[in-house]
């Protein structure tokens, strides 16, 4: 087995480098990493019902989709992300228990007492603090999971929030948990560095046959294509979303207006309007004009660039119309 350190905290960078080493490399691989500020969606979700989209357009904060299933996570430079990489014969070698022990050991040398809870989760006290997911290839077996350790919990509540009654569909929904930081149950303080070395050590000191490994210039070239063309791109975090509706409602100085918007892999399929407001033209226009383009705010403002707005709508702005779409 390979060790591998991240040396960057790009988000679309280091969930590249999970998929670049699972499917162009034979060695087995544990990798640790952080990231910053930033969501990090199920590959079965649609990300926009898991995100609060305002906080998260406001914070500049990057959405990221990985390969495996399972719930959104917020991460942050205070959660350590740790990842198995290894051929299986049988699926007893398969179990998320089995891998999430090197963490339990590690936490008891810091008299932590974990536990292994539920599917996937390690809890203290009753409270999560790692989340753990899977994805198969050919006779591979990536497993990943989050560590907090001292994450901001209000960033990730805030990032994370959304209405639940607003989106419709087949996408998996995240659940919710109490969570709690390892830094709250240790008796002596110490640095994320520092845990992060700890967790390092005692995988490395249990494997006798584990070495350390540098990405070479090849690899991180081919990591960054795949950042360019894959994992930072709209078609894989917004456009891989399974079918949704979005049902919401816009209050502004001119009235209100109720959105029906029917999505299907990040292109919006049907629109319908509704409200008090008033207006001179008849709003089928704006509902047809807005088939079949992709469901951001860029291509909303272009494709309505050259409809006057407030003749459909009295007293809106862009900006207020566009925001019943998300």
């Amino acid at each position: 087995m390979l060790f591998l350190l991240s040396q960057t905290t790009n988000p679309y960078y280091n969930l590249a480098t999970e998929e670049y080493l699972l499917a162009h490399k034979n060695d087995d691989f544990f990798y640790l990493y952080r990231n910053e500020p930033s969501i990090i969606v199920g590959k079965n979700q649609n990300t926009l019902s898991e995100i609060n989209y305002d906080h998260v357009k406001e914070n500049e904060i990057p959405v990221v989709r990985r390969l495996s299933g399972g719930g959104a996570v917020f991460h942050d430079l205070g959660n350590l992300n740790f990842c198995f990489i290894t051929k299986y014969s049988n699926r007893e070698e398969l179990s998320f228990e089995s891998f999430t022990k090197p963490i339990i050991e590690v936490l008891q040398t810091l008299d932590v007492q974990a536990e292994f809870s539920g599917r996937n989760d390690l809890t203290i006290d009753g409270k999560k603090f790692s989340g753990n997911a899977q994805y198969h290839y050919q006779d591979k077996i990536l497993h990943h999971g989050t560590l907090l350790f001292s994450s901001n919990i209000t960033d990730l509540s805030a990032a994370l929030k959304v209405k639940a009654s607003k989106f419709k569909g087949k996408g998996i929904k995240s659940v919710k948990s109490r969570v709690t930081n390892i830094s709250s149950h240790l008796k002596q303080e110490i640095s994320i560095e520092q845990f992060v070395e700890l967790v390092s050590k005692h995988v490395i000191e249990s494997s006798a046959e584990i070495q350390p490994y540098l990405l070479s210039d090849e690899d991180s070239n081919n990591i960054q294509t795949m950042v360019n063309d894959k994992y930072s791109t709209w078609d894989w975090v917004y456009g891989k979303s399974p079918e949704f509706t979005i049902q919401n409602e816009v209050k502004y100085a001119g009235g209100t207006i109720e959105y029906y918007i029917d999505v299907d892999k990040g292109i919006i399929k049907q629109v319908k309007l509704f409200g008090d407001f008033f207006g001179i033209k008849d709003v089928s226009e704006i509902e047809n004009a807005l088939q079949n383009i992709k469901h951001t705010p860029e291509d909303i403002k272009t494709t309505l660039k050259d409809y006057a707005l407030e003749q459909y709508f009295l007293n809106i702005t862009m900006d207020e119309f566009i925001k019943g779409f998300f």
